[in-house]
């Protein structure tokens, strides 16, 4: 979205007498279903009309990046597939802009809530229903009043609201739930009887609306405050960082001015471990500089904004640090690592990361995980 436009429905929101975003409205029960016109993942665009068919609707707004809308993924692809056959669309909509979440939100997920990251979801995830993107404007979900990912809307044949709230009231993915509230209201209304709870509340991670930027902005002047370190290690050292006896998931990358290819890449690093410091993990640097350039390592540093733990090789040996560090390494920079605690190492690559796949390998290990 250009910054004039962003500023002007911001303006919008804050006039006298008009809706905030971060308090929206959510529809009441009886409410007409607004209409839409939503890009989906799939290259098509859907409104109202395009589930005419339907004789119930299922709106659930959910994203990419919150723990409890994806420990919900399997149940919304169940809950379409169930109810398919007996007439009921289901479409999920995310509703965040993208510029207002942050990276240490991003710390149970491996991916945000961009257009782009929603189709590499829906691909991975292989959604059965459309999933919509509603983060330019996020004129839909203030519509709706949409308070967390996810929270469900079910209308009926004439598009008027008869449930709003939770999936049900079990987040933990596989447990029963107590009450399965969405299905209850789903067997209620293909029976033509009321919906037995018609409204509860929900529980998710907050809309990112687009008066949180700032929210942004402040994370990113917060982290160039942060001190810069670069210390010397010793061949013991280096064989303690690579054994891990922390109780964390330490990733070690071994890197160096001279090098292109680390260069490029070390800023992804610094994404990665601003995404998951707040986790059971941590981020290792090893310069693989002479010990005499350590100031231009640390200059380097210092302009990546890398106030994670770093290292230069004391020695300046390097086929002593390769052995150190996995004698299966040929030598050729950079060099990444994922070590769990006890040493197992669980991901090496020489020369460029994926950082996609690597922040999957990260976040699926079972000492971080997807969910709370």
């Amino acid at each position: 979205m250009k910054k004039s436009l962003y500023t002007f429905l911001l303006a919008l929101l804050l006039l006298p007498g008009t809706l905030l975003a971060t308090d929206p409205h959510t529809l009441e029960i009886g409410a007409s279903a607004p209409d839409f016109s939503l890009p989906g993942t799939d290259g098509k665009t859907y409104t109202l009309k395009s589930f005419a068919n339907a004789p119930i609707l299922v709106v659930v707004f959910t994203c990419n990046h919150c723990p409890t809308a994806q420990a919900y993924e399997d149940r919304v692809k169940k809950l379409a597939a169930d109810y398919k056959s007996k007439g009921v669309a289901l479409i999920a909509i995310s509703p965040n802009d993208p510029k207002s979440v942050r990276l240490d939100e991003l710390g149970y997920t491996d991916m945000s809530d961009t257009f782009e990251e929603m189709k590499i979801r829906a691909k991975e995830k292989g959604y059965n229903f459309p999933y919509l993107y509603d983060g330019d404007t996020q004129k839909t979900s203030l519509a709706y009043g949409a308070v967390a990912t996810p929270h469900v809307f079910i209308f009926d044949k004439a598009r008027k609201l008869q449930y709003t709230g939770r999936i049900d009231d079990s987040e933990k993915p596989g447990s029963t739930p107590k009450n399965d509230d969405a299905r209850n209201a789903l067997e209620a209304m293909l029976a033509g009887k009321p919906v037995p709870v018609a409204k509860t509340k929900t529980f998710g991670c907050s809309v990112k609306w687009m008066d949180k930027r700032d929210g942004v902005t402040k994370g990113f002047e917060d982290w160039a405050k942060e001190e810069v370190k670069l210390a010397t290690i010793t061949e013991d050292g280096l064989k303690a960082l690579v054994k891990n006896d922390s109780d964390k998931l330490r990733l070690i990358n071994v890197w160096a001015t001279w090098c292109g290819p680390c260069v490029t890449e070390f800023p992804d690093f610094i994404s990665i471990n601003r995404m998951y410091r707040g986790r059971d993990f941590e981020f290792v640097s090893i310069s693989a500089d002479k010990p005499d350039k350590k100031e231009k390592a640390l200059a380097f540093l210092k302009k990546t904004q890398a106030s994670n733990t770093n290292y230069i090789f004391e020695s300046g040996d390097v086929y002593k640090m390769i052995d150190i560090i996995d004698p299966k390494w040929q030598g050729a920079l950079p060099y990444t690592l994922l070590v769990e605690p006890g040493g197992k190492i669980v991901y090496a690559k020489q020369g460029p990361i994926n950082p996609q796949e690597l922040k999957r390998l990260i976040v699926d290990n079972h000492l971080i995980g997807r969910y709370y």
